[in-house]
C-alpha cells in the first residue's frame, strides 16, 4: 500500500507553466484545457485514433478545475446542455 503512494507521488504531474494564462487565477486555463481534452478525445475516437494521446490535457485540467466544476460540466454534456464548443 505504501508503495503504491510512493508511486503515484513519484509519478505526480501537475500543470506547468503556460504562457497563454500567465496571471494567478487560474479558472480560464481549466476550462480551456477541459474543452481541449474533450475535443480532442472526439476528434481521434470519430477517426478511429489513438485516444492516448489526449491525457496530457486530463492530467492538466484535473489538478486545475475543482471537483465539483468537472463534475457538474460532466453532467451538462450527458444531458447535452453544455456550453462549450467541443
Amino acid at each position: 500500500m505504501a508503495e503504491d503512494i510512493k508511486t503515484k507521488i513519484k509519478n505526480y504531474k501537475t500543470a506547468s507553466f503556460d504562457s497563454r494564462f500567465p496571471s494567478q487565477n487560474q479558472t480560464r486555463n481549466c476550462w480551456q484545457n477541459y474543452l481541449d481534452f474533450h475535443h480532442y478525445e472526439k476528434a481521434m475516437t470519430d477517426k478511429g485514433g489513438d485516444i492516448s494521446m489526449c491525457k496530457w490535457y486530463g492530467r492538466v485540467y484535473k489538478p486545475l478545475c475543482p471537483i465539483s466544476w468537472v463534475s457538474a460540466w460532466d453532467d451538462q454534456w450527458a444531458e447535452g446542455t453544455f456550453l462549450g464548443k467541443i
